[in-house]
């Protein structure tokens, strides 16, 4: 298949590789919040802890590669001047916003409540803040369980959102799967979050126990990712070649084995601490490189003209 003077019929998007690390640590952040929730409602301190500071750090790196992406800042700023419930940049714009604001306020609350000074100290008088134990440190746990489970509300939207505005693109292999890369993103984000847990609970000494809410969301998450990446793969015809050949495939491919890997450690190595980190930076890896796969594959489907034409004149009968 050619086209006119052998240029792409579709123009590829001009993005750098700033925006699959923002997919990827968007996804991060979600599945961070996520587990944070959960541990902070089952009793699992260092879960949570992890969990809040992970989102607040990945929420910040998400951040720059947006703005630099966009080239100045003012550009993320003038897109909140509008709230457009059609335009998925445009409401991805506002879910970040939110969910900024109530990550880093569970993670700045949650770590006042355990400084030193989080409580405030009392003066040789009894007369001035209360100490650490007292009711100014609980005020503050109550405010970074309220935000944390504010971020958890908002972490779904955050996790999906991106494969909606790739899926709302031209590229063929995008648009095509506007079914699967939710899933694939959601499922992404869960397994993500479970390596942070994972990761948490083995480099703390005696937080090992920990660590059974994340091999769940790593269960969780990993089942959704392949479920929704082998449809994409299997399900369009030509237009999922993408996904499965050159740069893309390899990379999801690795993101495959990496999750299998990091599901496998998580649930036959539960006392070994080893085994417990590397299954989780497994997971991160995992994540990281089906967010980059995703995006070679529609930049792909944009540079050979016939993801384009055969399509069209399928469904043409031609």
């Amino acid at each position: 298949m050619s086209s006119y003077y052998g240029r792409p019929i579709v123009r590829a998007p001009v993005w750098k590789h700033d925006i699959p690390a923002y997919l990827f640590t968007g996804g991060l952040a979600a599945g961070s919040a996520l587990l944070a929730a959960g541990a902070d409602l089952t009793g699992r301190p260092v879960t949570r802890r992890a969990g809040r500071l992970t989102a607040l750090a990945a929420l910040g790196a998400s951040t720059y590669f947006l703005v630099n992406d966009l080239g100045r800042p003012e550009r993320f700023h003038h897109m909140l001047r509008v709230a457009k419930p059609t335009s998925p940049m445009s409401m991805g714009t506002w879910v970040l916003s939110a969910f900024g604001g109530l990550a880093g306020t569970a993670a700045v609350a949650d770590l006042g409540s355990r400084s030193p000074g989080g409580g405030g100290s009392r003066s040789a008088g009894g007369v001035g803040s209360r100490s650490p134990g007292g009711r100014g440190s609980r005020s503050l746990r109550g405010i970074a369980r309220g935000a944390g489970l504010g971020a958890a509300a908002v972490a779904p939207a955050l996790a999906t959102y991106t494969g909606v505005l790739l899926a709302n693109t031209a590229m063929p292999s995008w648009h095509v799967a506007h079914r699967e890369l939710p899933v694939v993103f959601a499922g992404s984000a869960l397994a993500s979050g479970a390596g942070v847990g994972l990761v948490a609970a083995a480099v703390t000494p005696g937080a090992l126990a920990e660590a059974t809410p994340a091999r769940r969301l790593a269960v969780a998450g990993a089942a959704l990712e392949l479920f929704g990446a082998h449809r994409a793969e299997t399900r369009h015809g030509l237009l999922s070649e993408p996904f499965a050949t050159g740069r893309a495939g390899r990379l999801l491919r690795a993101g495959r084995t990496l999750t299998a890997i990091g599901v496998a450690g998580a649930l036959f190595g539960r006392r070994g601490r080893v085994a417990t980190a590397a299954s989780g930076v497994a997971l991160l890896a995992a994540s990281l490189a089906t967010r980059f796969g995703i995006y070679e594959a529609g930049v792909a489907s944009a540079a050979d003209p016939k993801y384009t034409v055969e399509p069209q004149r399928q469904r043409l009968g031609r």
